[in-house]
């Protein structure tokens, strides 16, 4: 390959994909536009739907007050005229009429305000896809922007490198966004609603309901406790705390524990061998291989049971991840693993290899799914392990 014809391929490629990038990005930006103003359409039907549902509520007071006295109008012909029954009878079917029409407008509030919240949603989501795309666009420019001499000679001498290092970076690009929609879908609703909430708690207040603050500071103080649940659930799965305190065993029995209450799957963790401590390196890395076969089994195997088996020998470890699940054709899962596909046992099995490890796939349809993992304690994977945190280290 001659360098000027690769520097010619390269620099059309560049000028198609930042053309296309600037595109996306204005799309992107339409849609961010868009949703602020369908929040700021939500704000003003919240603030209306609260007004309308208090005027509800206080229609239905008159209501059952007219119809007390319509009641009692009409039960004493001795105390009152026949002109006092017709003045009550015409104030209960006007309040009527009032409550029947601010019931339809609350209906029809709520309704816009659900309509308006799934619009945001969507537009959500296209912003993330939007995202997404020039994010991965970047990564690519980055890598074909690069120095000619360099180019051709990670072609000739580092291909897999090359290759290695753009899957780390979008891999780290991924986690990123992952943690975005956990606090943007998790913490943030939560806080939002704890907002609304004093909002609510606060006028109930200056009506002097007292019961009704009680229960709304009641109902806050839960959502509160879940929010902080769910901060804490976010930043054991970024670095479990547990792992560097107490070691692999312990981390790998809470967390099995953690994904049975969450995902409602019987799950058993079971340790073969003497409980001790290995390389930290070796450590997070068995952690997130586990962490990875088990969100495997939530987006795929439709399973009821799963079992994590750890087995430590002195010179190796051993994984096996087995479920009950709806299983696979191994054959054609390789194939699309040599492909690059299935991503999430493509990164295992790179994972695997790169501790100097090997993972078996064992499966049949209706038959559940194996998974085995061997990884070599000491020698070089723990060098490669060393190596790798002494990189990170330094950038």
């Amino acid at each position: 390959m001659q360098p000027d014809a690769i520097d010619r391929v390269i620099k059309n490629a560049i000028n198609v994909m930042e053309s296309s990038k600037y595109q996306i990005f204005e799309i992107a930006e339409t849609s961010r536009l868009e949703k602020e103003a369908l929040n700021r359409e939500l704000e003003e039907i919240q603030e209306e739907t609260s007004v309308t549902i208090d005027l509800v509520d206080k229609l239905e007071k008159e209501y059952k007050r007219s119809r007390i006295r319509l009641t009692e109008v009409s039960r004493d012909f001795n105390k009152y005229r026949e002109e006092d029954i017709k003045t009550a009878y015409e104030a209960a079917i006007a309040l009527q009429l009032q409550l029947t029409i601010a019931r339809e407008k609350e209906n029809h509030l709520k309704s816009r305000r659900n309509d308006l919240q799934q619009r945001v949603k969507n537009v959500d989501k296209q912003v993330e896809r939007a995202e997404t795309i020039v994010s991965q666009m970047n990564v690519v420019l980055e890598y074909l922007s690069g120095d000619l001499n360099q180019v051709t000679r990670i072609l000739e001498s580092a291909k897999n490198r090359q290759l290695l290092g753009l899957k780390i970076i979008l891999a780290q690009e991924e986690e990123r966004k992952r943690i975005a929609r956990e606090i943007h879908d998790g913490m943030a609703q939560t806080l939002a609603n704890v907002v609304l909430r004093t909002e609510i708690a606060e006028r109930m207040l200056i009506k002097q309901d007292i019961p009704s603050v009680r229960e709304e500071l009641v109902d806050l103080k839960g959502q509160v406790r879940g929010g902080l649940e769910e901060v804490r659930k976010i930043i054991f799965n970024l670095r479990p705390m547990a792992l560097d305190d107490l070691g692999i065993v312990p981390t790998l029995r809470k967390y099995v524990q953690d994904f049975e209450e969450k995902h409602r799957i019987r799950t058993k963790f079971n340790l073969v061998g003497r409980e001790t401590r290995i390389p930290s390196g070796l450590e997070i890395a068995i952690f997130r291989l586990v962490q990875e076969a088990l969100s495997n089994v939530i987006k795929h195997a439709k399973a009821t049971f799963v079992s994590v088996e750890l087995t430590l020998e002195r010179d190796q470890v051993q994984i096996y991840v087995v479920d009950n699940g709806i299983g696979f054709d191994v054959a054609q899962t390789e194939q699309s693993i040599a492909k690059g596909n299935n991503f999430g046992l493509l990164g295992m099995r790179e994972r695997v290899e790169l501790l100097d490890g090997s993972m078996i796939l064992e499966s049949e349809k209706d038959s559940g799914t194996k998974i085995t993992m061997l990884i070599p304690i000491g020698g070089r994977a723990e060098n490669k392990e060393e190596n790798q945190n002494g990189q990170h280290g330094e950038s």
